[in-house]
């Protein structure tokens, strides 16, 4: 009799489901077939069943946390079975030991992490028995039974089983001691809180924090456009004045010379250019940029896209989601027919048949073997469900999926793009651009869905315009606007970011590393990453915008040029773990670098610390755990400006401690547009009547700073802040301005 282990129990009742079988409890007994003329059991882990010991379990010393204990090594990296999990784990270790199991085979996702979950279970157990490898991309029952027709040999996959266990054991070697070193340290500085570190999120938090400063120290600019409305032999169109193209004035009276200047003037067409461009459909989705597009349209999570993608794998109806190729080989492309025969039955997907394309067989935009590694991209599975089968956002995600096939079966699309250059009074030069849909091709498919798109829809529907023809400007406008800080990263930006995460690296040996490997993390850890950054207060999303905390920005500082915020270390680990698991590198030898490397980053984080300045940071808004947050709620910050009472920290706000005596109602928020406000700012503001200039109040996509002040005369909090205008002086007309500072109080309270 086999035994067969899946990675989760929906998984192994699955795999069983094509057999007649019968549940037990944590496990299924599957009778005697063509596949198991002795039958076979199909039991399961929950996920990890096992975990790295923690430092505590190979010294009694580890357990306290001082510098004097780094780099904590231990001499061989040891598992043990999660407490949660010991009823399951004994489950499979009974079959494991029984006399009556003649092979094990080895169920789990087809990937690394799968690979070590029922191996590590395995050697906890000693098993002793012959192994087999199910390795399959989607739970299928006709692909389930090919699986089990063409099982591998263990050691076919051994080899990412070790890379799997190196990649864990270094980084607990990176983690646990640099997160030791970074809090120790910052403890000496009078900053009680955990600060946890990792080879993986550390790289990723630093740039999320560099696209913070950036925004944080973006002053914007003002500037000018000037327009012109044509009108051209009953034809009329817009252009904007440039100079060696840059349409941006920076003084309102230069615009306000060059609108006179343009107004009822002469205007000819100097030249005309056409340009037609073809756009291929897009690439079957790998999980990035499955999750980068869900969180695009329907603010999904990383997370949430891959738990959904989870769930429609274990239905039977995607491939599998883990998955880091847009490609797939000829064998899936032989499907597809049968598959498209299904969706278009589908009322949803109706409209888009027949397909232009029939097949998509030979093309090598989409079917090249050579890019398929572990598992090809994530695509429909014959089992095409009615949509009253999924949830709505099950549905979601599963359109998604969908219609990249779909498009992938339709034409290219096909724009004509025209750039038209009038001069007006042979003297001022205004350009206008306009695009022509010549043929929507796969666009009518996923465009229509797109409603953010970045493509330049805005561009103006163009008549058909001449070189050399007349006319005259029929009216001129002036359209004032500021130069806009970066962008804040959304969730799906940050898969993106992490994947490419290479190009953020001077070394181009180093970058193109990355890019062949898999940027920061893996397919299926990036979303957890994510996930831990949020969890360890680093950073923080509203509103699908990622901001970078008071305390990542503090680590961030603290780790400064150390390798353990840059990728370059990543890079390194990522070529030497890929040749681990193509056989090609020693595990033992990896380890031996790692090792070093927790040495080095101990000893640097402790040189590095006695030159930490964290005065322009406003260390109050760390949270340091819940007996100083005890401390402070009980330190009276000043008097209330409304009754005369104490002004406490009350957790989510401050507020005045005769609340329930006399309902005083004086409060202020702890965040304000996004910004915290620390007891420091508080006290100023009681004392004062008004705190410092506080950066990085945030408003829709702007970012801003502001003083708070109390206003007697509507007894409340509001702003006060700095506008810039920009003023001419100089007689000549040159641009020479100066700045003029006023005062503003904002109407709206705080």
């Amino acid at each position: 009799m086999k035994l067969i282990i899946a990675e989760k129990p929906d998984q192994g009742a699955k795999l069983a489901a094509p057999f007649s079988h019968k549940k037990r409890t944590g496990y299924i007994e599957i009778e005697r077939n063509e596949f198991f003329p002795a039958g076979a059991v199909m039991t399961w882990a929950i996920g990890h069943l096992c975990e790295l010991a923690p430092p505590e379990h190979y010294h009694e010393k580890w357990k306290k946390w001082s510098m004097e204990m780094l780099p904590m090594i231990p001499p061989k990296f040891q598992y043990r079975v999660m407490k949660s999990k010991w009823k399951q784990f004994n489950i499979i270790k009974k079959f494991i030991a029984s006399n009556e199991i003649s092979e094990i085979i080895i169920a789990s996702d087809a990937g690394r992490e799968g690979e070590a979950i029922v191996r590590i279970i395995l050697a906890l157990c000693n098993n002793r028995h012959p192994a087999k490898r199910l390795w399959i991309s989607s739970l299928t029952p006709k692909s389930v039974r090919h699986g089990f027709q063409h099982l591998l040999d263990e050691r076919e996959t051994r080899n990412i089983y070790d890379e799997a266990l190196s990649r864990s054991c270094a980084d607990w070697l990176v983690g646990m001691n640099a997160s030791r070193a970074y809090t120790l340290l910052l403890k000496q500085k009078g900053i009680a809180d955990v600060f946890s570190t990792g080879r993986v999120q550390t790289p990723t938090l630093a740039l999320i924090v560099k696209r913070e400063n950036e925004i944080e120290q973006f002053q914007p600019e003002p500037f000018w456009e000037v327009k012109a409305t044509f009108q051209m032999n009953g034809k009329t169109f817009i252009g904007i004045w440039h100079k060696e193209k840059q349409t941006r004035i920076k003084t309102k009276e230069l615009a306000e010379k060059i609108s006179v200047f343009c107004r009822d003037k002469q205007a000819t067409i100097a030249a005309v250019e056409k340009e037609r461009k073809e756009v291929n459909p897009p690439f079957f989705f790998n999980l990035s940029s499955l999750q980068a597009t869900a969180n695009k349209r329907y603010k999904f999570s990383p997370q949430i896209t891959l738990d959904i993608a989870q769930k429609l794998y274990v239905k039977g109806i995607i491939s599998y989601p883990r998955s880091d190729s847009n490609f797939i080989t000829a064998e899936e492309a032989k499907m597809f027919p049968d598959i498209l025969e299904k969706i278009s039955q589908q009322e949803e997907y109706q409209s888009f048949f027949p397909l232009p394309v029939s097949s998509i067989a030979n093309n090598k935009r989409y079917v090249n073997e050579k890019k398929v590694s572990d598992h090809y991209a994530i695509i429909p599975t014959e089992q095409v469900p009615p949509p009253s089968r999924l949830s709505e956002e099950e549905a979601k995600i599963y359109s998604l999926i969908v219609e990249r096939l779909l498009a992938a079966h339709d034409q290219k699309a096909v724009f004509d793009y025209t750039t038209a250059h009038t001069l007006v009074d042979q003297r001022a030069t205004f350009i206008t651009k306009g695009r022509e849909v010549v043929q929507e091709g796969w666009r009518r498919i996923i465009y229509p869905q797109e409603k953010n798109s970045g493509e330049s829809d805005k561009e103006q529907h163009l008549p058909t315009l001449l070189e050399g023809e007349e006319g005259v400007v029929q009216r001129m406008e002036i359209k004032e606007g500021k130069t806009q800080p970066p962008k804040r990263y959304t969730e799906g930006d940050l898969i993106t970011l992490m994947k490419t995460a290479g190009k953020h690296l001077g070394d181009e040996h180093l970058t193109q590393v990355l890019q062949q490997t898999e940027g920061l993390g893996t397919e299926a850890t990036r979303a957890g990453i994510i996930g831990v950054l949020k969890q360890r207060k680093y950073i923080s999303v509203s509103k699908n915008q990622v901001h970078a905390t008071d305390k990542g920005k503090l680590l961030i500082e603290a780790v400064g040029a150390s390798i353990l915020a840059s990728p370059e270390m990543t890079a390194k680990w990522e070529q030497r773990l890929r040749q681990i698991g193509e056989g090609k590198s020693s595990a033992e030898a990896f380890m031996e670098q790692a090792k070093k490397l927790a040495r080095k980053l101990v000893e640097d984080a402790a040189a590095q610390s006695a030159n930490w300045r964290f005065d322009h940071l406003d260390l109050e808004t760390i949270q340091v755990g819940a007996a100083a947050g005890k401390r402070r709620r009980t330190t009276i910050l000043g008097k209330c400006k409304k009754c005369g009472g104490n002004i406490v920290d009350k957790g989510s706000i401050y507020g005045c401690t005769n609340y329930k005596k006399t309902k005083c109602t004086f409060t202020i928020s702890k965040k304000i547009l996004g910004k915290s406000i620390s007891t420091a700012s508080v006290k100023k503001l009681l004392s004062d009547g008004q705190t410092n200039l506080i950066k990085g109040f945030q408003k829709g996509d702007k970012t801003f700073a502001a003083y708070l002040i109390w206003n007697d005369s509507t007894t409340s909090v509001q702003f006060k802040y700095k506008e810039t205008n920009r003023i001419r002086h100089d007689r000549n007309g040159s641009e020479t301005e100066k700045r003029k500072n006023k005062m503003i109080i904002g109407k709206k309270n705080v």
